[in-house]
């Protein structure tokens, strides 16, 4: 559950915000990142865990809608659907809600919104209050690094690497036990048209 959402904070950042390679501000970052009110596409996933030799791997897609919240349905290697809002994370097996976690009652929930909605919102103070941000840009590219500042949520997160464009391209998560989770996206599309009826009915 913890990689799920994981995958799923780090995925707003595709959307909205980030920090990145000429040293670079969040704001000049932000400035170079397409901001739709809907954005889908697909997402490869590696885990490697601490004392395996063998990195597990999964794919799926992702939408991100503005104002509402993500959508993280894993296909492979087995079907799994995480939704999380302004008030709640919701994980679904099938059409079956399979755990609901309460923002309001849960310090983890609240702080891992804390941040998503951050992101989805623009919100640079708060993201540099929670994360030491260095990056850089490169013409129409970035890259960024996010250290947590809190112990709290660097105990959850750790450390976070982030690369793209218009769109974030690369992922790679360092957590503080060692493990590491690398995500790839493609296939992005934007717009009303990007997200199926299935997926805009789980919102």
């Amino acid at each position: 559950m913890k990689r799920i959402l994981l995958g799923a904070l780090l995925l707003a950042a595709a959307a909205v915000a980030a920090a990145a390679p000429e040293r670079a501000s969040v704001a000049n970052i932000q400035a170079l990142l397409a901001k739709p009110k809907v954005l889908c596409g697909r997402f490869d996933q590696t885990k490697q865990l601490t004392g395996m030799k063998k990195a597990l791997a999964s794919n799926g897609r992702f939408c991100v809608v503005a104002g509402k919240g993500v959508l993280w349905r894993t296909l492979q290697p087995f079907p799994n659907t995480l939704r999380l809002t302004r008030d709640e994370i919701v994980h679904f097996q099938g059409e079956r809600v399979a755990l609901r976690l309460d923002a309001k009652t849960e310090p983890v929930v609240r702080m891992i919104n804390s941040v998503l909605f951050a992101l989805l919102a623009g919100d640079l103070a708060q993201l540099e209050a929670l994360f030491e941000v260095d990056g850089e840009i490169d013409g129409a590219n970035w890259k960024v690094a996010l250290k947590a500042r809190q112990p709290a949520l660097a105990k959850a997160i750790g450390s976070i690497k982030l690369d793209g464009g218009a769109y974030v391209k690369n992922i790679g998560i360092s957590e503080a036990g060692g493990d590491r989770t690398g995500i790839v996206f493609s296939a992005i599309q934007s717009g009303d048209a990007a997200i199926t009826a299935e997926e805009a009915a789980l919102f």
